[in-house]
């Protein structure tokens, strides 16, 4: 694979930016320049066509560069853009659309990112329960800011441990935030007794996404939402990357569990900078958009015409077209195409996933939470998908992250995927034998 014209380009960008990147998550090696998208594929400075798995992190469900919501954004743009005052037709008919779907959704307000969003949700949190803990779990991910960032990805030492994820970080914020583990509810139970009447909030991806997927036991997540009613805690589904991609009505919808507030993200405007906070109208009429709230909401942007009529465009094509039956079939293809070739190869990896995600762990048992991830082969884990870059599949080269399939991919493109990965694993194999 040539990729002299990105590390060119990467040079040049660090003249400019710190690092050359604009977020730290995208300082991988290799590290590549992308000039081109469309559909399933991306390309790169060189000229390097790849089948993105990627998708961003997940706002790709349709594919990039979709033409119908792309033309719907600029026929939006070619009338209305943003005033800063009052609200619009796109945000009514947006967040109309989702209180349809959700099922904790009685009320939404709009922003830009999922970090944003889990802000104002803990901050609500706070404001309704007059306590100032919170919950998270081990290895979830909920954004940048001080009260979540905490025992993301720990190293094995600092599981479960004081392990905040930047300098500068605020000690009270920090050590306000309780970790506990995941698929574990006696350990929720246990933290929630013994910060009695002091917990705020639990905030939990439905699906740990974060560190791959991670799937929920039977119970645990009906387990959260009885915990939380009888400790007076208010439970919030960050769905920012379960939502939409898993179901129009957010993995809420599958599970048949409803938390009190939710955060949503990503696959909900294909790819355009958009973000929500909705639940339920008691709770949701405290922010101060509405008159006599108490508790702040704001940001210049949001509502913005982009993000809403992207939005609208990518609900409608999942109403009207089979988007969902596609990618689950394909992930399903995938997943069992990955256990056949393990099969063949006689070799000892988990194929975890749901619907249109799924990430291969190199160990022998299904991991129930971060610190099972531990046994995971992590220089395996690298390597493998860096060898799979070099044959045009783009997955993130970085330990425990998901892949996404799009409306876009193709069954040909998860066959020659498998080819691919087939034609990896048996050299990865082949070279542990002959050392």
């Amino acid at each position: 694979m040539l990729n002299e014209k990105s590390k060119q380009l990467h040079e040049e960008a660090k003249k400019f930016t710190p690092g050359g990147v604009h977020t730290s998550i995208r300082n991988i090696d290799p590290r590549l320049i992308f000039t081109k998208s469309e559909g399933a594929y991306i390309y790169d400075a060189d000229g390097n066509k790849y089948i993105d798995f990627q998708a961003a992190f997940g706002p790709y469900i349709l594919g990039h560069n979709y033409k119908e919501v792309n033309d719907r954004v600029i026929e939006s743009l070619a009338r209305t853009d943003l005033y800063g005052v009052g609200t619009t037709d796109l945000e009514i008919k947006c967040a109309e659309k989702i209180t349809k779907y959700v099922p904790s959704a009685e009320q939404v307000l709009f922003c830009n990112s999922g970090s944003e969003a889990t802000y104002h949700a803990i901050r609500l949190s706070r404001a309704i329960t007059n306590r100032k803990k919170l919950i998270k779990f081990q290895g979830c991910y909920h954004g940048w800011h001080d009260y979540v960032a905490r025992n993301m990805l720990s190293e094995p030492h600092m599981i479960g441990k004081r392990d905040p994820g930047s300098a500068g970080m605020m000690d009270e914020a920090i050590d306000n935030t309780l970790i506990c583990t995941f698929n574990d509810l006696d350990n929720v139970e246990r933290t929630l007794v013994e910060n009695k009447n002091e917990v705020a909030a639990l905030i939990v991806e439905p699906i740990p996404h974060n560190i791959g997927c991670i799937m929920p036991e039977v119970g645990f997540l009906q387990g959260l939402r009885d915990l939380c009613s009888k400790h007076g805690t208010i439970l919030i589904f960050d769905e920012v990357i379960t939502g939409f991609r898993h179901d129009l009505g957010g993995y809420q919808n599958v599970s048949g569990v409803t938390p009190d507030l939710t955060t949503m993200g990503k696959a909900m405007a294909n790819g355009f900078p958009m973000a929500a906070l909705a639940g339920k109208k008691e709770y949701m009429e405290r922010f101060n958009t509405n008159s006599g709230g108490d508790v702040w909401f704001a940001g210049t942007y949001n509502g913005h015409a982009i993000g809403t009529s992207a939005t609208i465009a990518t609900m409608e094509i999942m109403e009207t077209e089979p988007v969902h039956q596609h990618i689950f079939a394909l992930g399903d293809r995938m997943r069992n195409g990955i256990r056949e070739i393990h099969d063949r190869l006689s070799l000892k990896a988990y194929v975890a996933g749901f619907g249109s995600v799924w990430t291969t762990y190199f160990m022998d048992f299904e991991p129930k939470n971060y610190t099972d991830l531990m046994q995971n082969d992590a220089k395996m884990y690298v390597t493998y998908r860096k060898k799979l870059l070099e044959r045009g599949i783009f997955k993130m080269p970085m330990n425990i992250k998901r892949n996404h399939i799009s409306y876009s991919h193709t069954k040909e493109d998860i066959d020659n995927t498998l080819q691919a990965i087939e034609d990896v694993l048996k050299e990865l194999v082949q070279s542990r034998v002959s050392k």
